[in-house]
């Protein structure tokens, strides 16, 4: 493992849980675990070595200078409550890898297991057709008795659906090895998918944060979904205008133009 995992430390945690993140729609979960990352001021524990996992298509120029090529970064860190909440070691990565997906959530995991993480969560997307006033926040778990505790929180159980990517596969691979695995889905409107979505982190990580006993500081969080709750609604207003003038036209005006285009 260490010449997979290269480790910067070596700390004494107790009992502490596995909270991972990585690039996905509206980015949900990389905004909401990044930012509970900084609050606590995560110490950087070790790399992921990203060699077999990820496939790179070009390189950066700067002044006019080919930079050598950089592959996305997969990084541990680690927060000590000292007594103030759950222990942490938090897993970021700036991106999905491309290849052995399973074989990577393993690397993930032989580190947590390594610490004696007994619980593991990752973050997610829950797709809704209309823009919600207040997302709520849904969830899935690995057992019956931590999603009793979920709704405890205010979650909304999710039913029968899938989770792609590795925010599903981390937690199928952690039941395996017999860990606790919690999945939390801030809802967010599919019009804007691939736009940034801080109302949805925000949702997420407050009961995140609840569920792991820590409290940190979220007005910095709450100013940037403000900021882009009333781009996102003016995107909705576009959408469903030109929804609206599209089956309100006659439908001889629509199939000329249709034709036409």
């Amino acid at each position: 493992m260490e010449k997979k995992v290269k480790r910067v430390r070596t700390p004494k945690l107790v009992n502490p849980s596995l909270v991972a993140a990585w690039p996905g729609v509206g980015n949900v979960a990389l905004i909401a675990v990044t930012y509970l990352k900084d609050k606590l001021k995560a110490r950087v524990l070790g790399e992921l070595d990203p060699l077999g996992f990820f496939d790179l298509g070009g390189v950066f120029i700067k002044d006019n200078l080919i930079e050598m090529p950089e592959f996305p970064q997969s990084t541990f860190y680690y927060w000590n409550s000292r007594g103030k909440g759950k222990d942490l070691i938090i897993f970021l990565s700036e991106s999905q890898p491309a290849f052995g997906a399973y074989e990577y959530v393993g690397r993930v995991l032989d580190v947590a297991e390594s610490f004696g993480v007994s619980r593991v969560y990752t973050l997610a997307a829950a797709i809704t057709e209309h823009h919600p006033d207040e997302p709520r926040v849904l969830g899935a778990a690995t057992s019956p008795a931590l999603l009793d505790e979920l709704k405890r929180h205010g979650v909304v159980p999710a039913g029968d659906f899938y989770v792609a990517g590795l925010n599903g596969l981390l937690l199928g691979a952690a039941k395996e090895r017999d860990m606790e695995g919690v999945c939390l889905l801030g809802e967010t409107v599919k019009y804007a998918a691939k736009l940034a979505n801080p109302r949805s982190s925000q949702a997420v990580l407050e009961v995140l944060t609840r569920l792991l006993q820590v409290n940190i500081d979220m007005a910095e969080l709450k100013e940037f979904a403000a900021g882009t709750e009333k781009q996102l609604r003016q995107i909705g207003d576009e959408v469903r205008k030109d929804y609206l003038q599209h089956f309100t036209r006659p439908i001889w005006e629509r199939e000329e133009h249709e034709e036409n285009g």
